[in-house]
């Protein structure tokens, strides 16, 4: 890396003062002054990489003292101890990020940043495939907005924010029995994700790599629906009508309330987990009544079922709000998470480090700015076309 320019630095803090800095150098600046006490010696006297490792350095002294804060605090300070240790791993890769956001910027003139942004890979948007019962397949990506169908009792319509809505048409016909519902498929490709408010009023969003079967109209026992990756919904409120999904290994059954599933089959255990109200999980021979902050973890094969609490549920649903979320994540979770949003196939070379992930990456962020926080971890990503080949880092340790 070049050589830290403080002379570039005051002009960036001049242009701050005088409110005409770019949104980047904001963020470059703001990210030195809130999470270390720098000086214009500190600065002057030391290269990037060296102010790198020293923030580094002074954020662990921090986790350190806070640890050792708490050690004789009852379960109520170990929530506390995570909620810090979020908090310095968020803020370590803020700064990261916007010193890797700025080095690209103001390296515009080095061949090698140039290549770098040749081959950069963008972060997933809003894009989904409707299927219609007949067959018909609409790219809603690509479709104008309004009412995009009409089916039985039904107007589809497509917003600008990437979502579907189903709207019921009242009509003395339009009442749906038994076997007449159709069913609708919303799936969305790995770098995609799309939102869909059904015809009873709940509210779905799906993650990338996923999709989800459901009737256009529900009938008057149950509203049932299929998941294949992961979605978080939002249930309209129907006491007389449970609310169902169904995956290959489990049914979670509701009134109404709030939760997220992820099943994707590349994961190790399927998760539910519950932000509000109360869901029923059946798979197998076993059961299980959530309460908010519990997840329910199902192997692979459906044959057991275990519940954990205190669940950080803003981490949970963070890929709804438009974040990467991680709280003791290993490297290749990490990496599916990635893979899935930045449409790309992960190979792994060679031994790999043993740290865990902690921190929040924005899902706006372009690959390489996601990389150069990860890479603080003694982890080193090459780039070949949509393939990432992830190894140790020689300068590193590898586990």
């Amino acid at each position: 890396m070049k050589a830290f320019n403080k002379k570039l630095f005051l002009e960036i803090l001049e242009r701050y003062n005088s409110g005409k800095a770019s949104r980047e150098e904001s963020r470059y600046l703001e990210a030195y002054y809130n999470l270390f006490e720098i000086s214009d010696d500190f600065l002057a006297d030391n290269n990037e990489k060296s102010i790198k490792e020293a923030i580094k350095l002074r954020i662990d002294q921090e986790i350190d003292q806070y640890e050792g804060r708490i050690r004789s605090v009852e379960a109520g300070g170990r929530i506390f101890k995570i909620s810090f240790l979020r908090y310095a791993a968020a803020a370590i890769a803020l700064m990261m990020l916007s010193i890797g956001t700025y080095i690209i910027l103001r390296n515009g003139n080095d061949p090698s940043a140039q290549l770098a942004v040749h081959h950069e890979l963008s972060p997933g948007t809003n894009k989904a495939i409707l299927t219609l019962a007949n067959g018909k397949k609409i790219v809603l990506d690509k479709s104008a907005n309004g009412e995009i169908a009409k089916q039985p009792g039904i107007s589809i319509e497509n917003t600008p924010d990437g979502q579907i809505v189903y709207t019921v048409i009242p009509s003395k016909d339009s009442q749906v029995k038994g076997n007449d519902m159709s069913s609708n498929t919303i799936s969305t490709p790995k770098g995609g994700q799309y939102q869909v408010v059904l015809s009873d009023g709940t509210r779905v969003w799906l993650n990338s790599a996923s999709s989800i079967s459901y009737p256009t109209t529900f009938s008057k026992e149950e509203r049932l629906v299929e998941l294949n990756g992961e979605a978080y919904f939002e249930v309209a409120k129907n006491k007389k009508v449970p609310f169902r999904v169904k995956t290959n290994v489990q049914i979670v059954e509701v009134l109404g309330t709030h939760f997220n599933i992820n099943s994707y089959a590349d994961e190790p255990v399927m998760k539910t987990t519950l932000l509000e109200g109360v869901v029923k999980i059946s798979t197998g021979n076993d059961q299980a009544i959530l309460a908010p902050g519990q997840q329910a973890r199902v192997n692979k094969s459906g044959t057991h079922l275990s519940v954990e609490s205190n669940i950080n549920t803003d981490k949970v649903v963070a890929w709804k709000n438009g974040v990467f979320s991680f709280e003791n994540d290993d490297l290749k979770s990490v990496m599916r998470q990635i893979a899935r949003w930045y449409d790309v196939d992960v190979v792994y070379s060679g031994p790999l480090p043993g740290e865990k992930f902690f921190g929040e990456i924005s899902r706006n962020s372009n690959l390489s700015e996601v990389f150069k926080i990860l890479e603080l971890n003694n982890v080193h990503f090459d780039v070949v076309g949509k393939t990432i080949r992830v190894s140790g880092n020689p300068s590193g340790t590898a586990k």
